[in-house]
């Protein structure tokens, strides 16, 4: 199939901030052409963008997609709290089925706010990948090994699996949930492992000031990076989510090691763990990202949320309006999002890249006048403007309604169903 967008305004590299005007043609899976003219052919759509903004698709570089039950429903909470008295009493309590019903509503979120693909951790990995399968969106699920470390064949089994079909919408990458919840001994299998298959590792890193602190108290002084890296976890790159509470001596072995950061401005500001050094990161040479973090602590998924937060709190936190460019905020939450997922041909809007796009409208009071279109994406945009949304070539959101298999309307009511009885067990127990 042949897509041809036409009367276009074009951000080939969001880093750049270099609009310029002309036609992008997708055939297949892949962006054929870019630039001023397309060559003429019989094409299977047309689409008349109006002027509006074609980029490259946000990349939510941390996730709990179906953690979409918790929203407002554990809010105003400090993280150890919410974990221990909100949010593990609840997951305990979910069920096979629970966490595809659930994913499928974020989703849509993601969808409708131009965001092409996300990085899940969360129980039951295979519901997330049929989740992506199922919706045509595209997923990259950090699978997690059981606590005590047994079962690793089977784990390393799921991870070939799932990697050893070419061009699919889901990857996966092995991780582990925290330092703090996890055995030495299941971190020593798992680095095992990610020798033996050459992976990179994901986990949560220093998001509060306490979990470095515990993590001091408990391995002879190293903070949770220096631990991670003294178990070889790191040596085939990888990264960590939040980040907040590093050291320099942590930005150094990230440097080292070729580890990626995914910043989570919303959930962190909202649990009051701190605000991560962006600049310092960049300064070191680090590969910086942004990710959403899931609907329960945050609560929205919405890149455009998460962009603004991290260029301002950036210039508070050093009291510094010229702190941290606008570009810099656009050009992590696509750009080094996709570094981060390992998704290097969606990267930017050029031939043979895949076509995982947005079309945002700029026909609207917020983007006017269009001063400076790239980095207003950052400091005024918001979701509302999304137009369309495709990925791999599909056009999965466009004015306002969903092109999936299945009606958002029986999503959210299958979505509700489950949420319902969560939070009714919860109350009963």
């Amino acid at each position: 199939m042949e897509i041809l967008f036409k009367n276009a305004r074009i951000l080939r590299r969001p880093s750049s901030g270099i609009v310029e005007e002309g036609e992008l043609l997708v055939s297949g899976t892949r962006i054929r052409f870019v630039g001023k003219k397309a060559p003429s052919g019989d094409y299977d759509k047309i689409i008349d963008c109006r002027g509006g903004l074609l980029m490259p698709g946000f990349k939510d570089a941390h996730a709990h997609s179906a953690m979409v039950f918790a929203r407002s429903a554990s809010d105003d909470l400090p993280l150890d709290r919410w974990l221990h008295e909100r949010i593990f009493p609840l997951e305990e309590r979910l069920s096979p089925g629970d966490v595809l019903a659930l994913s499928k509503v974020a989703v849509l979120e993601y969808l409708s706010g131009g965001i092409t693909a996300a990085a899940d951790m969360y129980y039951f990995p295979e519901e997330i990948a049929e989740a992506g399968l199922r919706t045509g969106f595209r997923f990259l699920v950090v699978g997690t090994p059981r606590e005590d470390g047994e079962g690793m064949e089977e784990f390393m089994a799921l991870l070939r699996k799932w990697n050893s079909v070419p061009d699919s919408l889901v990857r996966f990458v092995p991780g582990f949930h925290a330092e703090y919840t996890a055995t030495e001994g299941m971190l020593q299998a798992l680095s095992k492992a990610a020798h033996e298959l050459r992976m990179p590792v994901w986990a949560h890193n220093s998001e509060t000031a306490r979990e470095v602190e515990e993590c001091r108290r408990r391995h002879d002084g190293m903070s949770p990076t220096e631990y991670m890296d003294s178990l070889g976890l790191f040596d085939y790159g990888g990264g960590g989510y939040h980040c907040v509470h590093f050291s320099r001596g942590d930005m150094e072995i990230f440097r080292k090691r070729g580890c990626h950061v995914v910043s989570c401005p919303g959930s962190n500001a909202k649990l009051a763990s701190g605000i991560a050094p962006l600049t310092d990161f960049l300064e070191e040479g680090i590969s910086l990202a942004l990710g959403t973090d899931g609907a329960g602590s945050n609560n929205a998924l919405d890149m455009f949320y998460e962009m603004r937060l991290a260029a301002v709190l950036q210039k508070l936190r050093l009291g510094r309006a010229d702190a941290f460019d606008g570009l810099l905020a656009l050009q992590a939450a696509t750009e080094g999002g996709a570094l981060a997922m390992g998704l290097s041909d969606s990267l930017y809007l050029e031939e043979g890249q895949k076509a995982d796009l947005a079309l945002i409208d700029l026909d609207r009071p917020e983007m006017r006048p269009l001063n400076d279109i790239a980095r207003n994406l950052v400091y005024s945009g918001s979701r509302d403007a999304v137009r369309l949304t495709m990925v791999d070539g599909r056009i999965l959101y466009e004015d306002g309604e969903f092109h999936l298999p299945e009606s958002a309307e029986d999503i959210y009511r299958k979505a509700e169903e489950v949420t319902s009885r969560l939070l009714s067990e919860s109350k009963d127990a």
